[in-house]
């Protein structure tokens, strides 16, 4: 019996949503995550690079993307950093750090 998607899947999925709803779609380029627990919480250390073309629509939800509410079924959000822009002529790519909690139960 499948549990579903991991928090990787759901988190790439709503980023690329987000990014849609935004008017500037975007593809994942590479990800990489880590189990990642506290002596409260467990979860997981995302490493993320989009990439879209460039657009001031793609600017500005790079630059919101730290507030944003992104909802991933069975857990939560808890950091998210926009760790490197890099620009091209046709292409912007954007490096991220997600932290993800488990919800509980």
């Amino acid at each position: 019996m499948s549990r579903g998607p991991d928090a990787e899947t759901l988190l790439r999925r709503a980023l690329e949503s987000h990014a849609e709803a935004a008017g500037c779609p975007v593809a994942l380029v590479e990800s990489d995550w880590t189990r990642w627990a506290s002596a409260t919480f467990s979860g997981a250390r995302h490493l993320l690079a989009l990439a879209g073309p460039p657009s001031p629509a793609l600017d500005a939800w790079i630059a919101g993307l730290p507030e944003a509410e992104l909802r991933l079924r069975g857990h939560l959000v808890a950091d998210l950093a926009v760790e490197h822009v890099r620009r091209a002529q046709d292409r912007v790519t954007v490096s991220l750090e997600v932290l993800t909690v488990e919800e509980r139960r």
